[in-house]
Order: structure tokens, then C-alpha cells, then sequence
């Protein structure tokens, strides 16, 4: 089968790869393990080499020169006569630095032979290969009665020699310094690396939270440019986005109402004029048809307005938002409509609360306008809380849902279209968002999801 042929590997597939649910998800733990990852292998890859190869060939090395000086005392022993023995046991215990002693026509008895499954440390089992191989007699070595010293024993022909050597013959005290300066090191490295990389991503988290506040409305101020180039560029880029954003937003809130006041001055005149001209029957249809219209043009401007103000400068307040949802209700029941609630004791968040006021105000319109019961209830989470507006009127298609919040498209012939634009606007400024459903009245429910 050629390879054209092989079905490609699922995208879920290689998303949900095991390795990847292992990995950190911030920024600092994957920078953390990068510098650490590579660090430790080396680290790893060092002790293995030196350990593995230099330590135990100077291990050998050690073993042997004892072995060769203990068979060489045995040899010696062995081959000169009794009177020479002190002789040699002196220098032995002097130049060797070892504890030397004979016992004429002792006997080492029956030494047994060391299974192969026996399992002896590394010193251990260096030192009895080259006592084997060097001194070729039959021994004992006794690591457990001294806890300084390592005593063997040898047979010779005439007696037993006795040594006692210092265990610190075996190894070398700068291998354990080499260890301890390789590990010490990379601790103190891998303990640098992660407070530098500390201070870098707290720069990132600050551009972060501030980019975060920003879009939620809650205007936190210019962030300080801190840490590496690259998110201090990141820092400057943020705060000359804030400030054109902000202008914006100022710039056209100004020239809306700039036309809002030259609007109002004709549509006034238009008003004035209509309302002087002669009552004749003849021209009344004519006049109320204009008045009619100059009306649905302040309705107009008006509903602008508040679209504009939507994303106005106004700075959110940590805000109370039942008593808000009470005094909308009873608005609501003032105009005619039939409204109930199921509002929580408190619920507080930042708001503004001009804005939302106004985005609330416009869904109770709309359900009032289209239904004849409406309910407003309330509830949080830790992190939402949602607002839900529903009502028993004829609802919206799903597939009409999302072009409903399109400015000046509402079909409805008492409204502008912009009731929901509105509302969406000034919840998604706060960070939040609407969302419209079937609601369990039977019509539509509108859904408003604002961060605590």
C-alpha cells in the first residue's frame, strides 16, 4: 500500500497525546522545564560517565595497590625465615600505612566460596577480584567489626597474616566533592533561572490582567513597560493601543452628539411649523402624517445616542445590581407590562451602571413590546453572574437569533432595531456577553453573562 493511501492520524488524536496533558500549561513552568530539562540530562549524562567509568576505575586502581602491598607482605613473609619476620611487619605498619600482624600456626579454616548470585558492593567486590589476582592465597576480608578499617585475613603456609588497612584507601574524597560541586550547581543555576523567569513572566501576566481589564471596561490605567525588550515593546504597544482606543471611543461619542444638536434644530423648526399650520380638514392626514414621521425621527437620534453611549468613558463602580433589576421592573409594570422576579438578596460587581441600566432597560422592552408575561430573574457563580430575561411571546427563530443584535434590522414596526445592538454593546464592554434561547415560558429568553 503506498503511503497516498494511509489514512492520515485523527486531529483529536494527536491533540489529546498523553505527553501533552503532562506538559505545563503556563508560560513559566514550560520555561522552567526547558531550562531544567536540558540541565538535568547533562547533569545526568555526567555523573553516569564519571561515575560509571572514572570512579570505577580508579576504584580498581585503589583495590589493587592495596592488594599488591598486602601480597606483597604475604610473599615476603613466606619466603624469608621467622627471625625476619618483625622486621618486616615494622616496616610493613610504617611505610604502607597498615597494621600488620603474623600468628605463627593459625589456621584460617574452610573459607567459602562466594555464591555468584552474591551480590557485594563496589569496594567490596573490587577489592576481593584483586586480592584473588594478587595475592593468590586463601583470605578473608572482614568489612563489618571496624567501621574505620577493613581487616583481611591470609593464609600462609607457616601461621595467618592479619591486616588492618584504613577504608579511605579505597576512595578518593574528591570524587564526593565532584558530585556534591555538580549537583550543588546546578540546584543554585536551576533556583536562578526560575526567579529571572519569574520576573519576566510577571511582566507578561501584568500586560495580561491590564489587556483583560481593558476589555472588560474596567480602565486600570497605563501598565509600567518592565522585563525583557520584547514584552516591554509588548507593554508600549499595549498603552498606545489603550490611549487610540480610548480617543476613538471619545472622538465619535462627540461628533454623535455633535449631530444629535444639529438634528434636533430642524426636526424642532419641523415641529413648530406643523403645529402652526391651520387646522383644515384637508391638510389634517397631510400633518399627522409629518408629525408621525418628525416623532420616528427623534426616536431615531435618540436610540443613536444611546447606541454611542454604549461605549462611553464611564468608569465602572463595584455596584449592588438588585436594586437596579427592582427599579427596571417596576419601571416595567408602570408602562403596563405584567412582570415578576426572582432577584437574589445581593449581588454585587463592578458596573457601569448607566450602561447596563440602559442594556436591561431595552431587553424589558422588547419582551414587553412582543409578549404579555415577562419574568426577570437573577443568579451567580463564582466567576458570573447571569441575568435572564424570558417571556411568552412568539420568540426568534434560532437561525434569526445572531442577525437580531444587527443594528436597524429588527422587523418590528414600533421599535428601531437597535435595542439589542445596544444591550449586546454595552454587556460585551463589560467583558460579558448575551445570548438568546428558548426560554421555558414558551417564547424568548435573553441571557446576560457579566464577569464578578
Amino acid at each position: 500500500m503506498s503511503d497516498a493511501a494511509l489514512p492520515a492520524a485523527p486531529v483529536s488524536a494527536r491533540r489529546d497525546c498523553p505527553l501533552r496533558r503532562l506538559l505545563p500549561k503556563g508560560l513559566l513552568g514550560r520555561a522552567v522545564l526547558i531550562i531544567l530539562v536540558p540541565l538535568l540530562v547533562v547533569q545526568t549524562v555526567a555523573l553516569t560517565a564519571f561515575y560509571g567509568g572514572h570512579l570505577d576505575v580508579i576504584s580498581r586502581r585503589l583495590s589493587s595497590s592495596l592488594a599488591g602491598e598486602i601480597g606483597m607482605v604475604a610473599q615476603l613473609l613466606n619466603r624469608t625465615p621467622e627471625e625476619a619476620h618483625p622486621v618486616i611487619l615494622r616496616e610493613a605498619t610504617w611505610r604502607l600505612g597498615m597494621s600488620a600482624a603474623f600468628e605463627p600456626g593459625a589456621r584460617l579454616g574452610a573459607v567459602p566460596q562466594r555464591p555468584a548470585w552474591n551480590s557485594l558492593l563496589p569496594l567490596e567486590e573490587d577489592l576481593h577480584d584483586a586480592l584473588s589476582r594478587l595475592v593468590a592465597l586463601p583470605f578473608d576480608a572482614d568489612w563489618q567489626s571496624d567501621p574505620q578499617n577493613i581487616v583481611v585475613r591470609v593464609q600462609l603456609p607457616g601461621g595467618v597474616l592479619y591486616v588492618e588497612a584504613p577504608r579511605k584507601r579505597l576512595f578518593s574524597a574528591t570524587l564526593y566533592w565532584f558530585m556534591i560541586w555538580l549537583v550543588g550547581s546546578a540546584v543554585v543555576f536551576a533556583v536562578i533561572a526560575v526567579l529571572f523567569m519569574r520576573i519576566q513572566v510577571r511582566a507578561i501576566r501584568r500586560l495580561a490582567m491590564a489587556a483583560d481589564s481593558f476589555g472588560q471596561g474596567r480602565d486600570i490605567g497605563p501598565i509600567k513597560p518592565e522585563g525583557a525588550a520584547e514584552v516591554r515593546q509588548a507593554a508600549i504597544a499595549f498603552n498606545s493601543m489603550r490611549d487610540n482606543v480610548r480617543r476613538f471611543v471619545a472622538q465619535r461619542t462627540d461628533m454623535l452628539a455633535g449631530i444629535s444638536h444639529d438634528l434636533r434644530t430642524p426636526l424642532t423648526r419641523m415641529r413648530l411649523t406643523l403645529a402652526m399650520l391651520p387646522p383644515t380638514p384637508e391638510l389634517r392626514e397631510d400633518v399627522d402624517g409629518l408629525v408621525h414621521d418628525t416623532e420616528e425621527m427623534e426616536r431615531l437620534v435618540e436610540a443613536y445616542l444611546a447606541f454611542a453611549r454604549g461605549e462611553s468613558l464611564e468608569k465602572p463602580v463595584e455596584t449592588d445590581l438588585v436594586p437596579m433589576l427592582r427599579d427596571l421592573a417596576e419601571s416595567a409594570r408602570r408602562s403596563g407590562g405584567q412582570l415578576s422576579t426572582e432577584l437574589p438578596e445581593a449581588l454585587r460587581l463592578p458596573l457601569r451602571e448607566g450602561a447596563v441600566r440602559r442594556a436591561v432597560g431595552n431587553l424589558l422592552d422588547n419582551a414587553r413590546r412582543h409578549a404579555s408575561i415577562v419574568r426577570l430573574s437573577a443568579q451567580a457563580d463564582e466567576h458570573w453572574a447571569e441575568i435572564l430575561v424570558d417571556d411568552d411571546g412568539p420568540g426568534i427563530p434560532e437561525a434569526e437569533r445572531e442577525r437580531a443584535f444587527k443594528p436597524f434590522a429588527s422587523g418590528s414596526a414600533t421599535g428601531t432595531g437597535l435595542g439589542l445592538a445596544i444591550a449586546r454593546d454595552v454587556v460585551r464592554g463589560h467583558g460579558g456577553d448575551i445570548l438568546l434561547e428558548a426560554s421555558p415560558m414558551g417564547g424568548l429568553r435573553a441571557r446576560v453573562r457579566l464577569p464578578i
